[in-house]
């Protein structure tokens, strides 16, 4: 006796749909993305703005990054949508080692108020970008 090919598809269908995907893949395909828009976003600033003494593009994702952030952790997103947005993709779009870096570079070279400006800059905006995730949640329940 041979089973129907609908009964292998609905037992196929069944089955995955049950079955929990490997939190290193769901991270490490929110981190593909999440790279690839990083870089998206530091080509679309710096065509706009070529020659900037100052990091905007690293501000942008942090500030992007932590808004998205605020938004799925506020809204209480399930622990997959947790992994693939909060881990995979803002953990790669968002960069602390850039920033750092960036602001370091500001002060070397004797641009003391920039490399301040850069690191207040990326804490209060990220800040308030969360801030604003709150407030839209508030007001909105996603």
């Amino acid at each position: 006796m041979s089973a129907s090919p609908t009964i292998v598809a609905d037992a196929l269908a069944g089955s995955l749909v049950t079955v929990d995907p490997d939190p290193a893949h769901i991270v490490g395909s929110g981190g593909a993305i999440g790279a690839l828009l990083r870089y998206w976003v530091g080509q679309q600033v710096s065509s706009r703005v070529p020659s900037s003494q100052f990091p905007l593009s690293t501000v942008a994702v942090n500030v992007i990054g932590s808004f998205a952030l605020g938004l799925v952790v506020l809204a209480g997103a399930g622990e997959s949508t947790l992994q693939l947005v909060g881990t995979g993709i803002c953990g790669s779009f968002t960069t602390f080692s850039s920033f750092s870096v960036e602001t370091v570079r500001l002060y070397e070279r004797g641009d003391r108020a920039r490399a301040i400006a850069n690191a207040a800059g990326n804490l209060v905006c990220s800040l308030a970008a969360i801030g604003l995730a709150w407030a839209l949640v508030a007001v909105t329940p996603l």
